[in-house]
């Protein structure tokens, strides 16, 4: 399963996949670079998405199907 985060980078919102040398997507803003990069996930068979901040901290994960969520915990 890969990892991908979605960061700013410049003036653009990019969408790469965790050890990548470069990004796979670049958009204007942060929910078309998400999106983008969900749709990418989900055809290559699932993964997850470490969503960041302006200030570059994870704000948000998410497991994109048909990878299985990786936490035992509910919620």
């Amino acid at each position: 399963m890969d990892s991908y985060n979605v960061y700013k980078k410049g003036d653009k919102w990019v969408g790469k996949r965790a050890g990548g040398a470069r990004a796979s997507v670049a958009r204007d803003t942060q929910a078309e670079a998400y999106a983008a990069t969900r749709d990418m996930v989900a055809r290559k068979g699932g993964g997850e998405i470490s969503l960041h901040g302006l200030n570059g901290q994870i704000r948000d994960k998410n497991t994109i199907a048909p990878a299985r969520d990786p936490r035992d915990s509910k919620g």
